[in-house]
């Protein structure tokens, strides 16, 4: 068996009025990861996850889902996927029971009321299952999005802004809601806006731009390689500017004088700070505190996507 559940090939598509969305993009995406998509608007995220939920044809490559050709096999493949769009579309006169339960017979899938009861319940929802569409919250009709996408049993399950419009305690208990999916098998794809939410939750990363995959890595990896480290000195007195003998440091001061801060490559064997100190002793600045911060995901994703 492949350890690769879905694989994209050469995938190319130029729209009518020759904008090329995608560009030559291949990617792995591996059985039950959660695999985080980022990138800015207009970089070409929903062109390809349509392309591989066969909403859009491709211009050229190959995409197989488990083996299968989208195009070829595309019964198969779309039984083998779920869709949760950015958009909240739903029935809103129906109950939760029912619009689950009909997505499912849409699929030709028997009736199973058990493992609708067994999803819903993994939602929370079990509570809310005889409450109509309309008279859930946000955060509820999010879930019963990812419940329909759920209810043919499908091996990947996109995920297009699935917190948008959620509160911040709403998105933290989805998040465990989307971690106990993974548990079960299914492999996620994920598309945010909120970076954090895939420093949280990603296995890897891919960041695509301009219809490119710029960069595809495991999120540990990708934050040792791209990220920067910052080291912060609490200085015993202000200063009113960086002495010139510490220029060489590119040393950055706060605007209350308190704090020296250098930037610096973590992967590096000399990172410098060692001559640093010593600088700032010969200085004669004297420091209270030290500690470093890691670059987050967002200021490694803006240094990716930065126009060169």
């Amino acid at each position: 068996m492949s350890p690769s559940i879905l694989s994209i090939q050469n995938l190319t598509k130029t729209y009518v009025d020759k904008l090329q969305a995608l560009k030559n993009i291949n990617l792995e995406i591996h059985r039950g990861e959660i695999f985080a998509l980022l990138g800015p608007n207009g970089a070409g995220k929903t062109t390809l996850i349509n392309a591989i939920c066969g909403i859009v044809n491709p211009r050229g490559g190959k995409i197989l889902v488990d083996g299968f050709d989208v195009i070829k096999d595309f019964r198969m493949t779309r039984s083998l996927i779920g869709l949760v769009p950015q958009e909240l579309t739903t029935d809103v006169f129906e109950t939760v029971w029912d619009t689950v339960n009909f997505s499912r017979g849409l699929f030709g899938k028997s009736p199973d009321h058990a493992y609708v009861e067994q999803t819903l319940k993994q939602l929370s929802l079990w509570d809310k299952k005889n409450n109509k569409i309309m008279t859930l919250s946000g955060g509820m009709k999010r879930r019963v999005m990812i419940a329909k996408a759920l209810s043919h049993e499908p091996r990947v399950l996109f995920l297009d802004e699935p917190t948008a419009g959620v509160d911040v305690s709403l998105r933290k208990d989805m998040w465990d809601k989307v971690r106990a999916l993974k548990e079960t098998g299914v492999t996620i794809i994920l598309t945010t806006h909120y970076l954090d939410e895939a420093e949280e939750m990603a296995d890897r990363i891919a960041v695509i731009n301009h219809g490119e995959i710029i960069v595809t890595e495991k999120k540990t990896a990708l934050m040792k390689e791209l990220g920067r480290k910052l080291l912060t000195l609490d200085l015993k007195s202000p200063l009113k500017a960086v002495p010139v003998p510490l220029n060489r440091w590119k040393l950055s001061l706060n605007a209350e004088g308190t704090q020296l801060i250098y930037t610096y490559d973590s992967t590096k064997d000399d990172n410098g700070i060692a001559e640093l100190l010593s600088g700032l002793s010969a200085a004669g600045i004297h420091y209270k505190d030290i500690h470093t911060d890691q670059s987050s995901l967002e200021e490694i994703f803006i240094q990716l996507v930065k126009p060169t």
